[in-house]
């Protein structure tokens, strides 16, 4: 049996690496982290409860990824240059069988982020995951939810919905057959976070969020902060082809209110467009004008037409979700 200390020394610790920011990681007390030169740290905490962000005996590997990719995603919604995360574990059992896939999972991610785990703690509970991570930025730069303007275009990245319908066919409310469900799954069980993307938009963004509770709340997170409102144009929502073979309503419902997309959400004036677009080709990922922010409060939702669609949706709630 595992011991608390064999489980980190054999699962967690790992050769020092060369990273002027870190001056003491894990082995102490407290890690030390020295920023750059005119930067400040971008501080965020995720916490993943078995049976409620991920199913029980889900695969550890993509639970290492996704742990730590969801705290990623927080860093790039400020524009944000991943430093270092600290992990906090609660396990049922320490079993080696889990824990070495779970680790490889992880590492994986950060280090294709250059970012270095520097402490932690683990004890025994039901299995919990909790990140905290730390990046860093050019001091009065981040992108922040109120700073959203009237007239800035509304943009998103990547795709949405996919991982919702990967959901839905988990929990049999869609028949998807085993290919289709391949194709979709990735979405929802290994994330990618959008970083550099988060990082190049500093210059052109003026607010942004993830998207991981759907789009209707988060973005609901940005107008209400900036005080302002905005309109969306629903059938302007970039969808997989995956999504596009299944009802105009779940296509509407699972992009605007599916969650787990970890995609950005961001504003800009429209004379950045071209900017935008070639920054996020040069990064590999793709951004979609969907709508803009506008002076009447409040979220208004349209179709292609312009016509306002009246749909009864809301994005994910912890505490009153299935």
């Amino acid at each position: 049996m595992l011991t608390e200390f064999d489980l980190i020394a054999t699962f967690f610790t790992r050769p020092s690496r060369q990273n002027s920011r870190i001056g003491l990681g894990i082995g102490d007390d407290c890690a030390l982290l020295s920023p750059s030169p005119s930067t400040q740290l971008a501080i965020s905490s995720d916490m993943l409860v078995e049976g409620r962000h991920f199913f029980a005996g889900a695969d550890p590997f993509m639970l290492g990824h996704k742990c730590l990719a969801v705290n990623l995603s927080d860093l790039a919604a400020m524009g944000a240059k991943p430093i270092a995360f600290t992990l906090a574990l609660a396990l049922p059992a320490a079993r080696a069988e889990w824990l070495a896939p779970f680790s490889q999972g992880l590492f994986a991610l950060a280090d294709l982020h250059d970012c270095a785990l520097i402490g932690g703690d683990t004890t025994k509970g039901p299995l919990t995951i909790s990140i905290t991570i730390f990046g860093e930025l050019p001091l009065g730069r981040a992108l922040r939810r109120d700073a959203a303007q009237v007239g800035d275009d509304i943009w998103v990245s990547g795709t949405l919905g996919d991982a919702r319908l990967a959901l839905a066919s988990y929990r049999n409310e869609v028949t998807l057959n085993t290919t289709t469900l391949d194709a979709v799954a990735p979405r929802m069980h290994m994330p990618t976070p959008r970083v550099a993307l988060g990082c190049a938009l500093l210059q052109y963004a003026h607010a942004a969020i993830d998207i991981s509770d759907g789009l209707i709340g988060d973005l609901g997170h940005i107008i209400e902060r900036s005080q302002v409102g905005a309109s969306i144009n629903v059938d302007a929502l970039p969808v997989s082809k995956v999504l596009q073979d299944q009802t105009l309503d779940i296509q509407r419902a699972f992009a605007l209110a599916g969650g787990d997309d970890y995609e950005l959400c961001f504003t800009a004036e429209v004379s950045a467009r071209k900017a935008i677009e070639a920054a996020a080709h040069a990064v590999k990922t793709s951004v979609t004008r969907i709508g803009t922010i506008e002076s009447t409060l409040g979220l208004r939702l349209h179709d292609a037409d312009g016509c306002p669609l009246n749909l009864p949706l809301s994005s994910f709630d912890h505490f009153t979700a299935p």
